[in-house]
């Protein structure tokens, strides 16, 4: 323990206000309600408030929301656009043909929602059982006990200027012990990158791959919007050779949510999946769809892709990981929240019934890893494994591949490997670069003006929570080898080279996470900033 912090004593802690943290901790305030136990719950939420940064597409299937709170209706949960017409489309340059909805695709009975809107009604429900949330306050630290169990997290000290020095501003942070901590820190988590690496968690799995999602949210004309249609696309902007596609879903009020999805496997560093997403926009089949319209809302943030045999090792002394910070998304059904949540729930049930037979303060629960191997979440993972490393061939092998899996019964004997993202980058000399539509302010816009949208915000007076390891790699390595690649994958503006100097302006930062991903020397450490900072959706 650091002298100048104070330390706090509850039962479990749970890093990260979204479904899975919220899910967790709600389900551990009902088991401990239904037996007469009192159990103190803490959750820390890096945003300024639960919500401000969860986003998704998001369609959402209610499967483990029924079973969490069942009368979610009566209590006015933020679920109401119900999918109505699903779609599916293969766009060329200027054409837009229909294809067969792939069944796991297939959307009767879900729900067109705002996670962060879902997010902050589930606090809510949370806190109504006496969970205690801390918004504001960025877990920066795991603690451990002198054996090597994690004992806990402590959230990051609050006014250090640039310099490293302590303002008048300066707070230190506060330590979280507890019996069990649990990670729900979403995509890429940066705490949860130092637990794979102290417990050596990948030892058994795959590397984990992911991709970027850039998404926007318009007003459009009444006459061009059909409450609950849900579009898919496959194809162009993308070549053959890179996975990706986009969503046009329409929401509630004249809304639709749209976005682009690029898997940052991609080998050509010239490609940006900013860009890609801004010339989608402008084909002949969606293009009419927005003109008249206003942009209102942008976000970006990477998803996790590597399915079942990219998921680490699930437990440790002390703790687990729950949600997208382990792995937990179904690419094909283009969904992840629900299993997000019921891995939140097993998890709650394998620390209470623990705590009902003994100490299990530093104690590894392998029970987790039992219920999700006896769970519809690792049955629907499992029977789906195939199919994103399917498309690493291509796009018409991976369909007919996919197509292969689907109509067979999904009963294949083998299972396909996935590999790093950032090892697939070529050097720029291999590839051609792309020329993309300058931004019309209109239908496109740039970086800086969609950023100005996502409200992002940060203390500029803090050290740069964006750290590299060698600070000559992006000009003497990236620069002259990949075309300086930072400046295209960043949906933010976050790098920049002006005059043979690399430039960091971290208050740009979206927390995507797509840096420490995609960065071809993995040479950039994306670290939790004060607590507070980044983006601030609201209708994401």
């Amino acid at each position: 323990m650091r002298d100048d912090r104070e330390s706090m004593e509850v039962d479990v802690v749970i890093v990260g206000a979204g479904p899975a943290g919220l899910s967790c901790a709600i389900k551990l305030k009902q088991l401990a309600d239904e037996a007469g136990k009192e159990l103190m719950v803490c959750v820390l939420e890096k945003g300024s408030e639960v919500g401000a940064h969860l986003l998704s597409g998001a369609v959402l299937e209610t499967r483990a929301l029924d079973e969490l709170i069942p009368d979610w209706k009566e209590k006015k949960a933020p679920i109401s656009v119900e999918a109505k017409k699903d779609a599916f489309r293969f766009l060329t340059k200027t054409k837009s043909y229909w294809m067969p909805t792939p069944p796991q695709m297939h959307n009767k009975g879900n729900f067109i929602v705002s996670l962060s809107q879902l997010g902050r009604w589930m606090a809510e429900q949370a806190e109504a059982l006496g969970v205690e949330i801390f918004p504001g306050f960025a877990a920066a630290e795991i603690l451990y006990n002198e054996d090597g169990s994690v004992k806990g997290v402590a959230t990051g000290d609050m006014g250090i200027g640039k310099d490293g020095e302590k303002t008048d501003m300066y707070e230190p942070g506060m330590e979280l012990h507890a019996k069990q901590t649990i990670f729900a820190e979403g995509c890429h988590g940066s705490l949860t990158k130092q637990l794979i690496a102290q417990f050596d968690l990948r030892k058994d799995s795959d590397p984990q791959t992911y991709a970027l999602g850039v998404k926007e949210i318009w007003e459009v004309d009444p006459s061009k919007h059909e409450q609950g249609k849900i579009i898919h696309t496959a194809g162009w902007p993308m070549d053959s050779k890179t996975y990706g596609g986009s969503w046009i879903y329409h929401i509630d009020q004249n809304r639709i949510s749209i976005g682009f999805v690029t898997a940052l496997d991609y080998e050509n560093p010239y490609l940006s999946p900013f860009e890609e997403m801004q010339r989608f926009k402008l084909h002949p089949s969606v293009k009419p769809l927005l003109e008249g319209g206003k942009r209102i809302a942008y976000g970006a943030r990477a998803l996790v892709e590597g399915g079942y045999q990219s998921l680490p090792k699930l437990t440790f002394q002390g703790g687990m990981l729950i949600g997208d910070t382990a792995g937990f998304l179904n690419v094909p059904k283009i969904k992840g929240n629900h299993c997000a949540m019921k891995t939140g729930m097993l998890a709650a049930e394998t620390v209470f019934e623990a705590m009902k037979q003994g100490e299990i303060t530093g104690q590894e629960l392998t029970a987790y890893t039992d219920k999700f191997k006896a769970s519809w979440v690792h049955k629907e993972l499992y029977k789906v494994r195939n199919i994103r490393p399917g498309f690493q061939k291509g796009f018409w092998f991976g369909f007919m591949h996919a197509a292969f899996q689907t109509l067979g019964g999904w009963m294949l004997p083998y299972t396909l490997k996935n590999h790093a993202d950032y090892a697939q980058t070529k050097p720029a000399d291999k590839c051609q670069p792309i020329e993309y539509p300058k931004p019309d302010g209109v239908i496109t816009f740039d970086r800086l003006s969609s950023v100005f949208i996502s409200d992002t915000n940060h203390e500029e007076n803090q050290p740069s929570h964006l750290k590299l390891k060698d600070k000559s790699i992006p000009t003497e390595v990236n620069l002259p080898k990949f075309a300086g690649p930072s400046q295209r994958y960043c949906p933010a503006a976050v790098y920049e080279f002006v005059e043979g100097e690399f430039i960091i302006n971290a208050q740009n930062c979206v927390h995507c996470k797509t840096c420490d991903i995609k960065d071809p020397m993995q040479n950039i450490v994306w670290t939790v900033p004060q607590g507070g900072g980044g983006p601030n959706y609201s209708i994401m």
